[in-house]
């Protein structure tokens, strides 16, 4: 009597996996379909997506009233009430700016996408030499992905994390591969700088994320928190002593951005274990001091803390975090 039941189950089984496919493809098709509206009905959009998200919904205030919170101890709670609202309001534009991605324009991601101080990277470049880039979730660094493939001659291999969805990934993946971009997961890193070694490249890296127990990672306090910090491009640099730059974005109002390409370290071979580490780790956080509302706090960056590490993280009162929901 069991194989019929077992029988029936897959088959259910394989009709809500077809069900969850067929939304899968529909939502990409209307994303590219929303994305051929003009940026500044996009925009429309956004602000009435902010009203829904951080009134509405309230879609993770309560991780990014912690994060605030715990980040800036010495804030009074209307200051970070301010700085959220902020934040919300510019997440609902990166989201359409994102969408915008499926059909945005060479020209148009040159007007809106300004790199500064691109000679140095260029002399590597134009040596044979390859270099890597570092980055995080900060402004628009999507766009920032298409720009570096637009802006530099040599291969641009920016390190990625797959998505669960892979209907999603395909189509996030195409869209980010637009203007000569090679995707690159992160477990196939290494196999991918072997591949390339032999011709000038960069390997950009988001390291702002917080990495899994498995993955090799350092801790130190980042905006007044234990933070596990990736060691990947560390690793790398002072293997192959490829230099790094720190891309900076800057935002300079709606749907605009400059990126200044900061050297961060030019000789890694030559530097002591972790420096390198330490180095992005304090650039990232003065860029967030300096201006807050442009940085992910909705993700869950502190999720993983030391088992032995002792922070003074000062809340005067934790039902700051609890107010207003």
């Amino acid at each position: 009597m069991a194989k019929p039941f077992g029988l029936a189950f897959n088959f259910v089984e394989n009709r809500c996996s077809m069900f969850k496919k067929g939304i899968s493809h529909f939502g990409t098709f209307f994303l590219a379909v929303l994305s051929l509206l003009p940026i500044s009905v996009l925009y429309l959009l956004a602000d009435a997506a902010y009203l829904l998200l951080y009134y509405v919904f309230q879609y993770r205030r309560q991780v990014v009233r912690e994060n605030l919170l715990n980040s800036f101890p010495q804030k009074s709670l209307a200051q970070i009430i301010e700085i959220e609202k902020k934040y919300y309001r510019y997440l609902t534009s990166l989201i359409f700016e994102v969408i915008k991605m499926s059909s945005i324009s060479e020209k148009e991601i040159r007007k809106r996408f300004v790199f500064k101080n691109k000679d140095q990277v260029n002399e590597y470049l134009n040596k044979g030499q390859s270099v890597l880039v570092c980055s995080a979730h900060y402004g628009n660094w999507e766009w920032g992905t298409l720009g570096i493939g637009l802006n530099f001659s040599a291969s641009h291999y920016p390190i990625y994390k797959p998505l669960n969805n892979s209907i999603f990934d395909k189509w996030f993946r195409q869209i980010r591969c637009k203007f000569g971009n090679q995707l690159i997961p992160m477990r196939q890193t290494l196999r991918a700088l072997q591949a390339s070694k032999n011709t000038p490249s960069i390997f950009s890296f988001g390291n702002d994320q917080s990495p899994s127990v498995n993955e090799l990672h350092h801790w130190r306090t980042f905006l007044n928190q234990p933070a596990y910090i990736q060691l990947g491009i560390e690793k790398i640099a002072r293997s192959t002593n490829r230099p790094i730059f720190y891309f900076k974005i800057n935002v300079i109002k709606r749907g605009y951005y400059e990126v200044d390409c900061v050297p961060l370290c030019l000789n890694p071979a030559e530097t002591e274990e972790f420096e390198i580490t330490r180095l992005h780790t304090q650039f990232l956080e003065e860029m967030i001091i300096a201006n807050p509302p442009y940085w992910l706090w909705s993700h869950r960056r502190w999720k993983h803390k030391p088992k032995q590490a002792i922070v003074n993280i000062k809340v005067e009162n934790k039902a700051q975090v609890q107010e207003l929901f």
